[in-house]
């Protein structure tokens, strides 16, 4: 049986101002990955990070539009390969686990594989960052299917047919929220495993603001269930007039059924304005919800249009072999 030629491995790396660890980062995947292709794409910054990722032998490229959805999106587009490491250049990422998480998606038929983070460093994950991971994660979960417990990792393994019909609708950090959601509306295998997480080293600065960009991830994850989730979405609109409308109701019935008259007609109105509301919210929710599927079909037959992820061959069964009879000797 001839032997599959091994999978052409990219290591892509979206770059902010990462001058003081990005050198390390490539020389350090180089190490475990010895045979893959490095890509630093650079998103404008104002530091030494372009001279100091070509010194290290890494293919660097600019992505003019600002924030790290635009970079995956430009990363994913521009780099061809059968398996995509994606990581942070910030240096907080195990490269020693890449070889392990790029053999499980290839021997495992994977689309992705994510690390999820485990420190002992309080400085590496702060609380609150820690916490805003738990509580986004399980409300995406909720919404569309308990697969992931970090959900928001930077570190992460892909196949092409994954990286090649991701549509990349984020901008900014809340692109790790979309590339969940993608798998997951998909039904892609997908797996996790614990990687460590190591604190920033000195002079390197996050990017993350916690408050601004864990709204965002939530606007996301709302937009998300909208758009994939629609008779859902719109449903519980439908069912949140409905209930309000029967409430402010119940006095006006009552008042009717004690008199015969309904003194308070501006409620009465109120009340048939908000179940003609949930109408048409009931309505918009199950046309949307035809068009999603029409076009999740056309994501998935774009999914379908590339190989899976190489895996080692497969043993194919053979008939036992009978032995032949032995000759009979004649009387």
């Amino acid at each position: 049986m001839p032997e599959l030629n091994p999978p052409r491995v990219a290591v892509i790396i979206p770059c902010y101002n990462e001058a003081a660890t990005i050198a390390g980062v490539v020389q350090s995947f180089r190490q475990y990955l010895p045979d893959a292709g490095l890509y630093v794409f650079d998103n404008n910054s104002s530091d030494d990070t372009i001279a100091q990722a070509r010194a290290a032998g890494a293919v660097v490229r600019s992505v003019p539009l600002q924030g790290k959805g635009n970079v995956v999106r430009r990363m994913f587009a521009d780099v061809d390969a059968d398996v995509y490491v994606m990581v942070d250049g910030d240096g907080t990422y195990d490269a020693s686990a890449a070889p392990e998480l790029v053999h499980r998606l290839c021997a495992e038929g994977l689309d992705m594989v994510v690390g999820a983070r485990v420190s002992e460093e309080q400085a590496a994950y702060r609380f609150g960052h820690r916490f805003g991971n738990v509580l986004l994660t399980s409300f995406a979960a909720t919404l569309f299917g308990r697969t992931f417990t970090d959900m928001l990792s930077g570190y992460r393994i892909f196949s092409r047919r994954y990286a090649k019909s991701f549509p990349a609708h984020s901008s900014g950090f809340e692109i790790e929220t979309e590339l969940a959601v993608h798998a997951l509306e998909q039904r892609m295998p997908v797996a996790e495993q614990e990687t460590i997480y190591y604190s920033r080293p000195t002079g390197s600065e996050s990017k993350l603001n916690t408050y601004r960009d864990g709204w965002r991830i939530l606007m996301t994850i709302l937009r998300l269930f909208k758009s994939e989730k629609p008779l859902a979405f719109f449903s519980t609109g439908f069912m949140g007039c409905s209930l309000l409308s029967v409430i402010l109701a119940v006095p006006l019935f009552e008042t009717y059924l004690r008199t015969g008259l309904v003194p308070r007609l501006p409620t009465a109105l109120v009340c048939v304005a908000l179940v003609l509301l949930g109408i048409i919210l009931l309505t918009c929710g199950i046309v949307l919800d035809t068009v999603t599927r029409g076009r999740l079909e056309m994501k998935r037959l774009a999914y379908l249009s590339l190989p899976a992820p190489l895996a080692p061959p497969a043993v194919t069964a053979q008939a036992p072999v009978t032995p032949p009879a032995e000759p009979v000797a004649a009387p």
